[in-house]
């Protein structure tokens, strides 16, 4: 099974929107033979945008898995979105897969969102090769985004590819195809076979001077890895072709250096390569380290190591939960073991078995049954209930439960209603099967009766209340998306809460002294203990502090959630007669929201970072319309005929920008914009919300 394994590659189709990232995908399965037919983008009829709302909208929006094979090799494929709103399906693939190709267009290069999944991969410690796709463009510059690579990503990147001309006919530099450095052949693919045919000649004569000295860069990288092929570099001045792989091989998976190529997924030209290289450069589940994870006993502090074979425990990952009406499939990442069909799976976190009465090897919209799968897999799973994106799901007697997928937190909502007062008990069950699903959407029933949807974005929303009429049947009313914003607090103080309470002659008090403080650290909230030895026995001690975290995790003083505080237990009282669970939950619930109150209410807004792509004649109006929305400009870049805008923007003032951008450019400008942070919000904001 080990030398299948070798075999597999998990790999990710990340990018900025509208880089190719599905267009991409579609040729690969073309040409693996997945497929029999090459789908457009622009026509709805792709492989892995199968999602109605994806085919009107020509974006992708969900994940979509898909296997193929090439050279020997099983490629499981993930499509991921581009758009920002979607970032969480970029997050939870990037999670469980061992590899990534980043996808950059020629012309735009480096982009917002192209930074966004750089930083994700990062914090996975994913490898990655890159593919700087349209090179058939206007304005297509292929050193300008290697360049970028470095500068604005911080990356290493190394071409193993350079690109012959660049641009569209007629100009007499078009781009033609590509030249291989490691092989020191040029490449020609031809237009009418779709790509399939490729035609190996000599290097131009023109390009020779400019490959030998990116070849030469390639030798230099190679021969520092290992002594002895820089020992053969020394000696012949060359490296065989196979110890140039293997040395590339290692510094990708160890993350040392991001390998570039370069085509046109459009007009066939450098897909095959990019399949080379995944299969030549990046990581097999082998090459990945054991997954570590903690015992649920909390008497067992020892860390979990699972290793990627079939004789160890069975666990995986649940990284995805899609959701319909008709049932839930669970994708599921097998780290160790094989996974059976009809057997009950421990899920930690709840401390219940599951069921998985059945397995699908997933194609796209497509599923294949089978009975068991094995580490290195990517399988969908049926039968689950309780499980949530994150879950770790493994052998009873073997329990470990793996890191979970942290997301972002959501900034925009809106109010959603039924459209007849029979339908609300299913719009509640409807919300609850969407939020499954989806871990940045969430849904909160106000006071009032009212039910509050909060997202990524305006787009989010928007395809999440589609999905609800489409899918669900389910008519609803929506109101104006808002912000949403959180709460801190301004100073420093000491609270005490009490609690004292008579009945049936039974007496039950508390006390609870409390310090409560602006913090920041990486949890948003924060709870320390700085009680004596002995002050409190541990069974009420552990109640203490579950009450001041559940009161904190509620909502500050303007009913937003409450973020940036620490909160130190200074002192307690304690009778062992009287001083009850109750009555110290009470206590510490009062000096919570005493303290709340008297450390003062910041309130925080959402701030986007906006980059904004317009022609030079429409750049003095965008930047103008930015300003009059409270914008910080942080920097304007000249790229070709074209300018891009680096900006801070509050979320607030954003509503509708995409109709005003389009409105200020006739239609010849774009955008992006993602979360960035939370920062004070102005105080007549603040004052509307005390109602003063």
């Amino acid at each position: 099974m080990s030398s299948d394994i070798q075999t597999i590659r998990n790999i990710g189709i990340i990018a900025h929107i509208d880089a190719g990232k599905t267009t991409t995908t579609e040729r690969i399965l073309y040409y693996t033979g997945a497929s029999h037919r090459m789908g457009d983008v622009d026509d709805g009829t792709t492989e892995t945008d199968f999602d109605p709302e994806e085919q009107q909208r020509g974006i992708t929006i969900y994940s979509a898995a898909v296997t193929c094979h090439w050279r020997d090799s099983t490629i499981n494929l993930i499509d991921t979105p581009g758009h920002v709103d979607f970032t969480a399906e970029v997050e939870r693939s990037l999670r469980v897969l061992d590899g990534s190709v980043v996808i950059f267009s020629a012309r735009e290069g480096v982009e917002a969102q192209s930074e966004t999944v750089w930083r994700q991969s990062n914090k996975y410690n994913v490898p990655r090769i890159c593919f700087v796709n349209k090179m058939d463009r206007v304005g297509a510059d292929f050193g300008r985004v290697f360049n970028q690579i470095k500068t604005r990503l911080r990356g290493n990147p190394l071409a193993i590819q350079i690109p012959i001309g660049a641009g569209s006919p007629p100009t007499s530099n078009s781009f033609e195809g590509i030249i291989d450095l490691i092989t020191r052949q040029a490449l020609y693919f031809d237009t009418s076979s779709q790509g399939k045919v490729i035609e190996t000649r000599e290097i131009p004569e023109a390009y020779r001077e400019k490959a030998e000295a990116a070849r030469r860069q390639i030798l230099d990288f190679v021969g520092m890895q290992d002594e002895e092929a820089l020992t053969t570099y020394m000696e012949t001045d060359d490296l065989p072709v196979e110890t140039i792989y293997r040395l590339l091989r290692k510094a990708t998976v160890e993350g040392q250096v991001q390998l570039v190529l370069c085509g046109s997924s459009l007009n066939y030209i450098g897909v095959q390569p990019v399949l080379d290289a995944v299969v030549h450069y990046l990581p097999s589940p082998l090459d990945r380290p054991p997954v570590t994870g903690t015992n649920p006993n909390p008497k067992k502090t020892e860390p979990e190591v699972r290793k990627t074979t079939e004789k160890e425990p069975f666990c995986g990952l649940v990284f995805k939960i899609v959701a319909d009406a008709h049932g839930e499939l669970c994708f599921v990442r097998i780290y160790s073991g094989v996974l059976n069909s009809r057997s009950r799976m421990l899920c930690p976190r709840t401390g219940k078995k599951e069921l998985i009465s059945q397995l699908w090897k997933v194609q796209a919209s497509h599923k294949d049954k089978i009975d068991e799968a094995g580490p290195g897999s990517i399988v969908g799973v049926v039968g689950p209930k309780e499980v949530v994106t994150g879950d770790t799901l493994c052998e009873a007697n073997h329990p470990i439960a793996l890191e979970s997928i942290t997301f972002p937190d959501t900034v925009i909502s809106m109010v959603v209603e039924p459209d007849s007062s029979a339908e609300r008990k299913k719009l509640s069950e409807t919300l609850k099967t969407l939020s499954k699903q989806d871990p940045t959407f969430r849904t909160k029933e106000e006071e009032n009766g009212q039910t509050t949807i909060s997202g990524m974005g305006e787009l989010h929303l928007e395809v999440i209340r589609h999905r609800m009429e489409r899918d669900f049947g389910l008519k609803v009313r929506v109101h104006k998306p808002r912000v949403s914003y959180r709460e801190t607090i301004a100073n420093s103080t000491e609270a005490e809460g009490t609690f004292h309470r008579q009945a049936v002659g039974v007496t039950q008090t508390g006390r609870v002294k409390l310090r409560v403080e602006p913090y920041q650290g990486d949890e948003p909230l924060k709870v320390e203990n700085k009680l004596k030895p002995n002050t409190l026995p541990k069974e009420l001690m552990s109640v203490l502090e579950q009450a001041i975290a559940d009161e904190s995790k509620g909502c500050g003083q303007l009913g937003c959630p409450l973020t940036h505080v620490k909160f130190t237990i200074l002192d307690a009282d304690y009778s062992q007669i009287e001083t009850t669970d109750v009555a110290i939950q009470a206590a510490a619930v009062d000096a919570v929201r005493k303290g709340l109150q008297q450390a003062g209410v910041v309130l925080l807004e959402p701030i986007m970072k906006l980059e904004v792509v317009t022609p030079e004649e429409f750049l003095g109006n965008i930047q103008s319309d930015l300003l009059s929305r409270k914008a910080s400009i942080l920097n304007t870049e000249r790229l070709e005929e074209l300018h891009v805008i680096e900006a801070e923007v509050p979320l607030a003032r954003m509503f509708g920008y995409s109709t005003q951008v389009r409105s200020l450019s006739q239609g010849r400008a774009s955008y992006s914009m993602e979360p960035l942070k939370y920062d004070t919000a102005p105080q007549e904001v603040l004052k509307e919300m005390l109602g003063e």
